[in-house]
């Protein structure tokens, strides 16, 4: 049975070796911390594996994600100049490749769906081929190795250590936000044992009119946008919002239809996404990456369609979940 955790070790190492170029790489002032920050990472992806198997305490992986933070709160991480063509360069290749750029991003998701629907039927003398629950994960990783060696074969380009240095200079571009998704989600899991959705139906359910629908369908979608804003994850604040609006009072009260309310729900909170800085992946990397002047200015071009989609969001729930 081919097990998810080789992939998670598989991640772990290639973070280790890009840490091992960065502690050697001279043209980067910050390069023991670069090092540190990322070597960290992959360690931790090795040492988790004893920890979800009871072999291992799990407190070094809270004092090494606290070390990390230190390291890229103090501003102690930095980049290197990186290994690669030059911009012209950079333009002939684009000019002769065409279109058949696109051929390795499409290997990914196509291996993907070919393992979580067909390869996770195969079996090999009643075994499984692929470990049980498990096959969307392995399917991505098998996309992601399968769309590197399609990429190597696209741009001709037959040496391993090239795509290393081009994965370093990508991971030192995006940085420390790289690891905010997963941050934000496990907080929205805290904030769910906490009990702050419980506690944010309390207070609304006090200052909320009662059958005042169409104000709590307003209040539900607004409240999804704010705390995606703050938390930076609608996927984060949708257990907080549902468990204090969106399932006590707009299904169990009101009746609202449970596809239409929760479905839409979401949608509210992805506008949020695009009006924060929180959601460092979506609005600050392609910032960086793409050297703009102003680093927040997706937010700034993304604020009108985010008002109007909110707006559509409440109006959509209105008419169509009661």
């Amino acid at each position: 049975m081919i097990k998810a955790e080789w992939f998670f070790w598989l991640v772990g190492a290639v973070f280790l070796a890009m840490a091992a170029q960065m502690l050697f790489d001279r043209s980067n002032p910050k390069r023991h911390g670069s090092a540190a920050f990322w070597g960290l990472l992959g360690a931790c992806f090795f040492y988790s594996s004893w920890v979800t198997e009871k072999k291992a305490p799990a407190e070094p992986l809270g004092v090494a994600v606290l070390a990390m933070v230190c390291l890229s709160g103090f501003n102690l991480t930095g980049r290197g100049v990186p290994r690669t063509t030059t911009t012209e360069q950079r333009v002939a290749s684009a000019a002769r490749l065409g279109n058949r750029l696109f051929i390795p991003a499409l290997t990914i998701p196509l291996v993907a769906v070919v393992c979580a629907s067909a390869v996770k039927h195969w079996r090999i003398g009643g075994t499984p081929v692929l470990e049980t629950g498990s096959e969307t994960i392995l399917g991505l990783g098998f996309g992601a190795i399968a769309g590197l060696l399609v990429a190597m074969v696209v741009v001709r380009e037959p040496r391993p250590s090239v795509s290393l240095h081009a994965g370093r200079s990508l991971l030192e571009s995006m940085g420390w936000a790289l690891l905010l998704p997963q941050l934000l989600a496990v907080l929205g899991s805290i904030f769910q044992v906490a009990g702050v959705g419980d506690q944010v139906g309390k207070i609304t359910g006090q200052l909320l009119p009662d059958g005042q629908k169409y104000v709590a369908v307003a209040v539900y979608c607004i409240g999804m946008a704010l705390f995606t804003i703050i938390m930076g994850n609608a996927f984060a604040a949708f257990p907080v919002m549902t468990a204090a609006i969106g399932w006590p009072v707009l299904i169990e009260q009101m009746h609202g239809d449970v596809p239409v309310v929760l479905a839409v729900g979401m949608l509210a909170g992805f506008c949020g996404t695009l009006v924060t800085p929180m959601a460092a992946n979506f609005n600050l990397v392609p910032a960086a990456l793409l050297e703009l002047k102003d680093q927040y200015g997706p937010i700034k071009a993304q604020i009108p369609t985010a008002g109007a989609l909110l707006v559509c969001n409440i109006a959509i729930i209105s008419l169509f979940a009661f």
